[in-house]
């Protein structure tokens, strides 16, 4: 029977000297996708290797979903982009809003990936050069492996994905980045289980109205992307961890 795993890698913020940056990595068949790409990604995969006590090889994480371009969620693609490019011979297959493709090479990775020295001479590299698109709907599905993905965006300063992910009949909500905000809640709701941001300032989500929700609601529910000033071991909804492997 095919099994639907979550694996965090991260859980901080981009403040934290405690945890990585917030990062999912989701596993069914033998299938991965990467939800964002936080800095030192081979580094954040070892550490999450160990705690979980399993391999997370880099060669088998071609796909690759960016929910939005601030830097502590996609800070990692450019190392892990070159990383495939010079040693695997691959294109990342890459997951993005048409925003977040808009702008993720001309004002985030052309500066440091636009040009090659070759050995003989300054090659002139593009975005598929590196990359093969995969178009993330607003409207509608997607399908990329076995995962059916759904995405909604959010109140945050930039556009910002959250997503319910349905593989091996079980559903996985995320929240991404984003301000409270009852309409999104109402979208992650269907979900069997639902990992949802917390954290400081207008365009995050605070505990308290998260701890305000409906117990049964609570319960489907792990908290992610939290400062090191949180205490989660008085919260009402648990934290997830690092390493941690989840089965919607």
């Amino acid at each position: 029977m095919s099994d639907f795993e979550a694996v965090v890698l991260g859980v901080g913020d981009t403040f934290s000297e405690k945890h990585h940056s917030t990062a999912l990595l989701l596993v069914c068949d033998g299938f991965y996708l990467a939800i964002d790409c936080p800095d030192m990604y081979r580094a954040v995969l070892g550490d999450a290797s160990g705690r979980a006590g399993r391999p997370l090889p880099i060669s088998d994480i071609d796909h690759v979903l960016i929910t939005h371009v601030h830097g502590d969620h996609m800070n990692g693609l450019e190392g892990f982009a070159f990383y495939k490019h010079f040693v695997e011979g691959k294109r990342i297959k890459l997951i993005t809003s048409p925003e977040v493709r808009a702008v993720i090479w001309d004002e985030r990775l052309k500066a440091p990936m636009g040009t090659l020295w070759t050995g003989a001479e300054f090659r002139q590299m593009t975005f598929d050069s590196y990359f093969e698109n995969l178009p993330l709907d607003w409207a509608s599905d997607i399908t990329v492996g076995p995962f059916r993905i759904k995405a909604r965006r959010t109140i945050h300063h930039v556009p910002t994905s959250a997503l319910l992910i349905e593989a091996a009949g079980r559903k996985l909500g995320y929240s991404s980045d984003t301000a409270f905000d009852p309409e999104l809640i109402a979208f992650l709701a269907s979900a069997d289980l639902i990992i949802h941001e917390t954290n400081f300032g207008p365009a995050h989500t605070p505990y308290a109205a998260l701890a305000a929700l409906p117990e049964e609601l609570r319960a489907r529910m792990r908290l992610i992307h939290y400062s090191d000033l949180f205490d989660g071991a008085s919260s009402v909804i648990v934290p997830v961890r690092e390493g941690e492997v989840l089965h919607p």
